[in-house]
């Protein structure tokens, strides 16, 4: 660029992205890769606290004296406000509730200013994220899955439904084409034990089933969801409900084994927002449990498994 001479066998370059995936397989070849973990809900909560607000203040022209954010305030803030790995949004949703403050300290009203969570809305506005208070409720043919995305870890409903038909298979949801593979891997085992879910000839001539994943404008891909799409099938056809207080990550083999995939930590910390403290995880993945956050791992069952005959006893009503 420059068009001189220039020693570059000193400089080290450092690149960063959010998604590994798409990035060039050439190129990640050539690099050093270093994962570093999304942030836990009491990490951002301790970076809110020491750093985002006291430089915010200043930004702002406000002292600590005229403007307070509780604890449970910011903790609102990150729950019902931001979604995402880091604290960028974070920062943006503090700098918002100074200028909300710096605005009423100029119109001459008396303060110190409060925020809590209780009137927090009032400073941002309607929460952009509601906890999905169904997740819990035991329901048929939908099961509790737990994903992995470029923000942190997320909770994915996977639902499964059958009609009568001439045995069409429907699958929506902006999948990707791994994805599509899982749910034909996971029908395909369930077909070869049908007699125990109640899977007749008839029923496979005789009936559409329809798989479909909420959020479609979420484009959605990779295998750990195998598991989790076997058991909303598996409920579909055997008429027991699955448990909606458990929820589960996972790969399946036209066998039904069940292998390990990626991103436990964000994926665990995603069913600890939301509540959910029974997990079902491959067997493979308890290495990766010492990532968790001790405290919150005290406090969940994790089941591990090695086949999906396992996951279905655990996650299926009697």
């Amino acid at each position: 660029y420059l068009e001189i001479p220039y020693d570059l066998s000193h400089v080290m370059f450092i690149t960063t992205a959010n998604y590994r995936n798409n990035i060039p397989r050439p190129l990640q070849d050539r690099m050093e890769i270093i994962e570093i973990a999304s942030y836990t809900e009491e990490e951002k909560l301790a970076i809110a606290r020491r750093h985002l607000v006291p430089k915010q203040l200043a930004e702002h022209g406000i002292s600590k004296a005229q403007l307070q954010i509780s604890a449970p305030g910011l903790r609102q803030v990150i729950r019902s406000y931001t979604r995402e790995a880091g604290v960028r949004e974070l920062e943006r949703r503090i700098a918002k509730i100074c200028r909300r403050a710096g605005r009423d300290i100029v119109a001459g009203e008396s303060g110190p200013f409060r925020v809590t969570d209780k009137n927090l809305s009032a400073y941002l506005g309607t929460p952009r994220y509601l906890d999905d208070k169904l997740k819990k409720t035991a329901k048929l043919g939908v099961a509790n899955g737990l994903a992995w995305t470029e923000v942190g870890g997320t909770m994915l409903a996977i639902e499964a439904m059958t009609v009568p038909g001439k045995g069409k298979f429907t699958i929506t949801g902006q999948l990707g084409d791994v994805m599509k593979e899982s749910v034909q891997t996971a029908y395909t085992y369930l077909r070869s034990i049908g007699k125990s879910l109640g899977i007749t000839p008839e029923l496979e001539e005789k009936t559409d089933i329809h798989i479909h994943v909420p959020e479609g404008a979420v484009p959605k891909d990779g295998p750990s969801a195998g598991i989790t799409i076997a058991t909303a099938l598996a409920s579909q056809f055997s008429g027991r409900k699955v448990r909606g207080d458990i929820a589960m990550t996972g790969e399946i083999t036209l066998h039904g084994d069940v292998l390990a995939v990626g991103g436990i930590k964000e994926k665990l910390l995603a069913a600890w927002r939301n509540h959910i403290r029974e997990i079902i995880l491959p067997a493979d993945c308890s290495k990766d449990l010492e990532e968790l956050p001790a405290d919150i791992r005290e406090k969940m069952n994790i089941h591990l498994v090695h086949h999906l005959s396992e996951v279905l006893d655990l996650a299926l009503l009697k």
